[in-house]
């Protein structure tokens, strides 16, 4: 059993996804981030950088327990412990990794900042909301021209593990200020993915428990010095 402390949010999505496209058992331990959860003691011993999702394996190497956080990474060790959805040739290994790493440093980050300052931010800064929502539309054409050449997934043939990365920061386009008429073949993926079983499963996740962030609290507790004090 597989022990999720997450939230649904897109990084709490990802490892939603593989968790039910592999079809392995887990429990659910809700972390409201709006609440200030993450910041608890307990949960910091297992995601020190106080950021959902993070897992508990019983069942982990060697057949001892382990616990991870950072979402790519538990993406990459339930490929490992699955062998599902990540090439087993070198080539298509590291092909995948690279578009994986892809949404850790650029597409999430970014839509993430564009997302902020054209939605949640206190102030609207239009030197902000332009460089943001600019990165964005350069981000979503990288997409576009990659799924243009490969026909299919990210990473060629096979739908893997940094499809399901960076599906779910796609799912608040509108938001980020993208139409995704304006690229075709990410529309065609994010249809695709959008349709398969396993995801609409895992988009159920806590689906309930979400709610609009315009609680001064959740604000504070997310964007504000809550965030920086010392633990």
């Amino acid at each position: 059993m597989i022990d999720l402390y997450t939230w649904p949010t897109p990084n709490g999505h990802k490892v939603h996804i593989m968790l039910e496209e592999c079809g392995l058992p887990y429990a659910v331990h809700a972390v409201d981030i709006g609440a200030g959860e993450q910041f608890d003691p307990e949960f910091l011993k297992i995601s020190p950088n106080n950021k959902i999702p993070a897992i508990v394996d019983s069942d982990g190497p060697d057949g001892k327990p382990i616990s991870l956080f950072e979402s790519g990474a538990i993406l990459v060790y339930l490929a490992g412990k699955t062998g599902k959805f990540l090439p087993k040739t070198t080539r298509g290994r590291y092909e995948t990794l690279q578009w994986l790493m892809f949404q850790m440093g650029g597409l999430g980050p970014m839509l993430g900042q564009a997302h902020h300052f054209r939605i949640y931010a206190p102030q609207k800064i239009d030197y902000a909301i332009e460089r943001y929502t600019n990165e964005a539309k350069r981000l979503y054409g990288v997409l576009d021209r990659q799924l243009g050449r490969t026909g299919a997934w990210l990473a060629g043939r096979e739908y893997t593990i940094a499809d399901m990365a960076c599906w779910p920061w796609t799912r608040s386009h509108e938001n980020q200020g993208i139409d995704l008429a304006d690229y075709p073949n990410v529309k065609r993926w994010y249809d695709a993915i959008g349709a398969r079983p396993a995801v609409q499963r895992a988009l159920t996740v806590l689906a309930d428990r979400r709610k609009p962030l315009l609680d001064p609290k959740a604000r504070e507790a997310l964007f504000g010095g809550t965030q920086y004090q010392k633990r």
